[in-house]
């Protein structure tokens, strides 16, 4: 990154020492002064700005929910999937783009139930829902899937009530078709289409039910709050690694993250079958449930917990739990009738609540932290850039430098920016496995203790590097040096910029202990 060697000319004092180590001629009492300031100077700064506190307690299983009775048999009755069915491909027009969209019907004759599948978050086609969809199109069901939107959608800005009018326009192609009846046509949500389905049904009476699989019915935040402590719980992460990522939540200043699903709720009149799976990590099914109940102004509801189903109602993300799709198919064939037993399945164990994350002060928003990084990588490219504007201008550096401390330190900046490069690359590789491990958590355990000592390591090496650094800058300065003015940009630059990286590190909790 710092430019390249320069050999000096002439006898001089022996910098590197015997073995070509700078620590000897830095002296260890200058090293140990400068190591020790910084780590004062870092621990100060973590107190006087401290980060946003998360700590959910534990939840207490409400009384409402232990000991659930069993799921009626005849939600669970086995269902005849013999029927043969059409599949018609369409694009539909809607706000901004159009989307293509499948049709499966069954080929029987009359009009039929129907309903459209509403994705969760995500950029993703509507052929994730293809083995479902066939399943209840061979037992009787209209099933629309279509593409998600990819204008007024993005990892940072999504409007969930634009989502709702995408699905009301699937609604109206069903509805306008001969074998569909519109009476019983309804919306199917996961995830976070347990936002976008309640806006489109407290909007529109064209749905006539609306079906909500793993819908947290809490802000998008305490959802991912939720699922981000219990997915590191279950990896035995340190706690180390829960504050650096909820520190960073909390700097994240996206609208959508404070959406508040109640009003929404709080103005559907259809029947509503909302569905739970008892091995979800990502969802406070308990408190999303109260929510549901407490929000809905009718008691039009069925409330399902199938044990042993995760997030998409599957078994460790292989095949449905036996349950799912037949109480799916059989209560939306009894419509209008809807079961006596509002709530009933496996007992659901909610161990911690959904708490928000706070958020972050001005120092540790995600606007600040982007103009910190790009401080930082402004100074590492000064050095390179700087050196290389001098040899176009056809100076000769040998004589710039006016002693031999410059090679040494030059060798000091270059390994440290580089370092500062590894420490934020493997920051984001962290983050990375530890989504990863949030999916499959086979032998995770070991992969993300090492992935924290690594990222650990690295800020402890950058901070003895800056030591590094600095003692020897202080000692060529005792003994008279004079940087020319473009080492002395190098110097603010590379050091400046690992300075600041420092205070960010320290704020993420990378030099906090315990561990």
């Amino acid at each position: 990154m710092i430019g390249g060697h320069s050999k000096e000319e002439g006898t001089t004092r022996n910098v590197d020492g015997p073995a070509g180590s700078g620590l000897m001629t830095i002296g260890r009492g200058t090293l140990s002064v400068v190591a020790g300031v910084l780590v004062a100077a870092l621990a100060i700064l973590g107190y006087l700005l401290p980060p946003p506190a998360f700590d959910p307690p534990p939840l207490a299983n409400p009384p409402a929910f232990e000991e659930l009775p069993a799921q009626p048999a005849s939600e669970r009755r086995p269902v005849s999937t013999s029927t043969p069915i059409q599949v018609q491909r369409i694009t539909v027009p809607v706000r901004g783009e159009e989307l293509k969209a499948t049709i499966r019907v069954p080929t029987t004759p009359g009009r039929h139930p129907a309903m459209v599948f509403v994705q969760g978050s995500g950029s993703g086609t509507g052929d994730e829902f293809t083995s479902q969809a066939e399943w209840l199109a061979k037992s009787g069901i209209v099933t629309l899937s279509y593409d998600k939107r990819t204008v007024g959608y993005s990892f940072r800005s999504r409007d969930f009530a634009l989502l709702a009018e995408d699905a009301l326009h699937m609604i109206d192609v069903l509805r306008a078709r001969p074998d569909v009846n519109p009476a019983k046509t309804g919306l199917w949500g996961v995830s976070e289409g347990g936002w976008v389905v309640p806006i489109a049904a407290a909007g529109s009476q064209d749905v006539a039910y609306t079906v909500l699989v793993s819908s947290p019915n809490v802000s998008p935040m305490r959802q991912v709050a939720f699922a981000l402590n219990e997915q590191l719980e279950r990896l035995h992460a340190p706690n180390g690694v829960r504050d650096l990522l909820t520190r960073a939540m909390g700097g994240v200043g996206f609208d959508f993250l404070r959406y508040d699903s109640v009003p929404a709720l709080s103005r559907i009149t259809q029947p509503t079958l909302a569905l739970y799976g008892t091995m979800d990590p990502s969802i406070p099914f308990v408190q999303s449930t109260e929510t549901l109940i407490n929000s809905l102004p009718t008691s039009n509801y069925t409330i399902r917990f199938l044990a042993g189903a995760d997030h998409a109602m599957r078994i460790n993300g292989g095949r449905f739990v036996p349950d799912y799709l037949p109480t799916l198919a059989n209560w939306i064939q009894s419509l209008p009738t809807l079961p006596q037993l509002k709530m009933a399945g496996a007992t659901p164990i909610q161990r911690f609540q959904a708490s928000d994350v706070p958020a972050a002060p001005w120092y540790g928003g995600s606007t600040f932290l982007g103009l910190t990084l790009m401080l930082a990588a402004v100074g590492y490219v000064t050095a390179p850039v700087t050196e290389m504007m001098v040899r176009l201008r056809g100076r000769d550096l040998r004589h710039q430098t006016n002693m031999q401390l410059w090679p040494a330190l030059r060798r000091r900046l270059r390994r440290m920016a580089w370092t500062g490069l590894g420490l934020l690359a493997a920051v984001l590789a962290f983050i990375m496995l530890i989504v990863l491990f949030s999916v499959n958590q086979a032998g995770a355990w070991p992969a993300v203790q090492a992935g924290w000592l690594v990222v650990r390591v690295l800020a402890v090496v950058i901070l003895a590097q800056e030591a590094g650094a600095v003692g020897a800058l202080i000692v060529g300065l005792r003994d008279g040096w004079q940087p020319s003015r473009w080492q002395k940009a190098t110097l603010i630059g590379v050091l400046g910029g690992t300075g600041l990286l420092l205070v960010t590190a320290a704020y993420y909790g990378l030099f906090a202990f315990p561990w």
